[in-house]
């Protein structure tokens, strides 16, 4: 058995469960743990968040794979939560694709997400969202499915169809990636209750959407339809960046240490950072 199972066995049991789980978002070891200490079931690592943590770049695909990789073991090895991975387009074609799978496998990751959205960005498009082929879609899952070396690890195939060509194309594409094997289904693009009840009538594997709004608060109606995650985004980023920048601003405008607010208290830097498990480790083998 894998070191990882056990919270690969916890990811598929949300899927296959009956109810709707909101993950948290995280991207490095400290809010990983904050995640598990707060109780959620789950965590998402964001291919855009990890560009942001990485890189300091927005989200263009220009984080490489090992980058990807080695911050998702970091995460992985921090704590016990199960991490879905956001894997984007698995940095390139079907052998990439399989690349990729192996890397983030053994970095602990519990589940991971490969999209059909044409990536990075083809030169003359405008900055205007394309889908690859049905055909390499399928290709992909299938590659991915192939590479995995502990059954546990789930394969979602995702699909931006229903914002670029439509709710029959994002059903067509799901369901071949259904066929070739894919573990669950990510749905990007779903606007309304309508749009959500038109395609999980159409599929049968656990679906993953990324909705906010009135349509998509109530978890009970989400998990009737299917839905066994849904991401929220990725405020707890955004929140660290506005902290530190109002931090850094109040320091440089002269306020004195001791008069900055809204710092984490001991307590909480102790819990996140297992002070205490090190406390014991010291004295076990340093006295």
């Amino acid at each position: 058995m894998s070191r990882w199972s056990k919270r690969r066995e916890g990811l598929r049991a949300i899927l296959e469960g009956d109810e709707c789980v909101h993950p948290a978002s995280v991207h490095d070891p400290v809010s990983v743990r904050i995640a598990e200490n707060l109780g959620f079931e789950m965590g998402m690592y964001a291919g855009s968040v990890a560009s942001l943590t990485v890189l300091g770049a927005p989200d263009l695909i220009v984080l490489t794979l090992t980058e990807f990789a080695s911050q998702a073991h970091r995460i992985s090895r921090a704590a016990e939560l199960p991490v879905l991975a956001d894997a984007d387009h698995g940095y390139g074609n079907a052998l990439n694709v399989m690349r990729t799978v192996e890397e983030l496998e053994a970095a602990g990751i519990a589940g991971l997400t490969i999209e059909d959205t044409a990536l990075p960005q083809n030169f003359g498009s405008g900055g205007k969202p394309a889908l690859i082929s049905l055909e390499e879609g399928v290709g992909k899952v299938k590659a991915a499915l192939a590479a995995r070396s502990d059954a546990n690890l789930v394969i979602a195939g995702r699909t931006s169809a229903a914002a670029i060509t439509g709710i029959d194309d994002a059903i067509a594409r799901a369901k071949a990636y259904e066929g070739a094997g894919a573990d669950a289904i990510f749905m990007l693009g779903l606007k309304t209750r309508a749009d959500l009840e038109t395609v999980s009538t159409e599929l049968s594997r656990p679906l993953i959407i990324a909705a906010t709004g009135p349509d998509f608060e109530d978890r009970s109606w989400l998990a009737k339809q299917g839905v066994r995650i849904c991401l929220q985004g990725h405020q707890p980023f955004a929140a660290a960046t506005q902290a530190i920048h109002a931090t850094l601003k109040a320091l440089r405008e002269g306020t004195p240490p001791a008069e900055i607010g809204n710092l984490a208290p001991k307590e909480l830097k102790d819990a996140a950072t297992r002070a205490g498990d090190y406390a014991e480790r010291i004295k076990r083998y340093l006295e």
